[in-house]
């Protein structure tokens, strides 16, 4: 079995662009491309683990302000928003390339702090 080990990979042709050949072998996919450059894992609106985040800010029930420390390239990351309410979103009044603001209804569609949420964003950073 062959094992590589190192700190860095560098494309050869573009430095920030490596392909990676997909399951059926006859694709690729980019690797930069693929993965997510902000995650969140909160509890009780406080920030339990995440990769890329500069803070983290209930500013009211059932709304949390996310910085990033990394901005994006512009404000058209996607974002995935899950809770344990059924209405969990992103707010697209927010979108900006260097804050989101997380949402959180129940059934009755009314605010509400969720007891613990996940958040993961994907695009290109600046």
């Amino acid at each position: 079995m062959s094992q590589i080990k190192t700190d860095k990979l560098t494309g050869t042709s573009t430095a920030g662009s490596i392909l990676v050949t997909g399951e059926g072998n006859s694709t690729t996919t980019n690797l930069q491309q693929g993965l997510a450059k902000v995650w969140l894992y909160y509890a009780s609106q406080a920030t339990v683990d995440s990769l890329n985040i500069s803070g983290v800010t209930d500013t009211g029930t059932g709304v949390l302000d996310i910085a990033f420390a990394n901005d994006f390239g512009n404000s058209n990351w996607s974002g995935h928003h899950t809770t344990d309410y059924q209405q969990p979103y992103l707010s697209d009044q927010a979108r900006a390339t260097g804050t989101a603001k997380l949402l959180n209804r129940n059934s009755s569609d009314a605010l509400v702090d969720a007891t613990a949420g996940n958040a993961t964003f994907h695009g290109d950073l600046a």
